[in-house]
């Protein structure tokens, strides 16, 4: 194969002196021509029967030009996009669409060169019968069923207001827990008004004793020539003869 080779046949065969009209048109391509292109699928080449997948195509050269071909397709899906790359959305994804892709990119001034193929690309689609759908709906509801009679127990008398032995077991607990608070607290202030009182009566005591007037001082005694107005005393000096 050239390159010169590749474009658009016709043929027709000859009866006598009678041509027959031309065949429909082959196009012969050429690959190989240029660097292969990548292929990706987003959101990724694994989906679930009837969501959507989108195919890729993606080069480094400004080609304008795109086409994906399915291994086992009679041909490729041709896709004019927009430079360096193209998208082949499919839509409602089917057990048919799994298989082997590739894509190649070539330029519309010369449709008939392309590019080397792309790696190989496997989309897989997955499919749930109706019996696992059932079955699985089946035990998410008996699941939410028993986690719900579990979680809400309704009291006979008072339908309106869930009381359950766990929160009637809480309840006690807490009433509990704040009677033991309240004794603890009356018995702390008991015993630091006890404190205080005590305080305060020693307090008043030592002021009572520190405004205790003192006892008066004992009198002097004065001597016999102090009360006499210091006379001389007559009495105690010998006469002379």
């Amino acid at each position: 194969m050239k390159r010169h080779l590749a474009g658009r046949y016709r043929c027709s065969y000859q009866n006598g002196s009678l041509w027959s009209p031309p065949s429909d048109q082959l196009e012969l391509v050429a690959t190989g021509v240029f660097a292969k292109p990548s292929l990706s699928a987003q959101p990724g080449p694994a989906v679930s029967s009837g969501g959507d997948v989108t195919l890729q195509c993606q080069t480094r050269y400004g080609f304008d030009q795109f086409a994906l071909y399915k291994e086992g397709d009679p041909a490729p899906y041709k896709n004019p996009e927009r430079w360096y790359r193209a998208s082949f959305p499919i839509i409602t994804v089917t057990a048919a669409h799994s298989g082997t892709y590739r894509c190649y990119s070539f330029s519309s001034g010369d449709p008939y060169l392309w590019s080397a193929p792309s790696d190989p690309l496997e989309l897989m689609v997955t499919e749930f019968s109706e019996a696992t759908t059932e079955l699985t709906v089946s035990l998410t509801n008996k699941v939410f069923t028993t986690e719900t009679s579990r979680s809400i127990t309704a009291s006979p008398k008072e339908p309106g207001s869930p009381a359950g032995p766990a929160r009637q077991h809480y309840t006690k607990g807490n009433l509990v827990r704040i009677c033991l608070g309240a004794v603890i607290l009356i018995l702390l202030a008991g015993f630091l008004a006890e404190d205080w009182h005590s305080r305060r009566k020693r307090l008043r005591h030592r002021v009572r004793a520190v405004q205790r007037p003192l006892p008066p001082l004992p009198p002097t005694r004065k001597s016999h020539g102090d009360q006499d107005g210091g006379r001389p005393d007559v009495h105690s000096r010998g006469l002379c003869s």
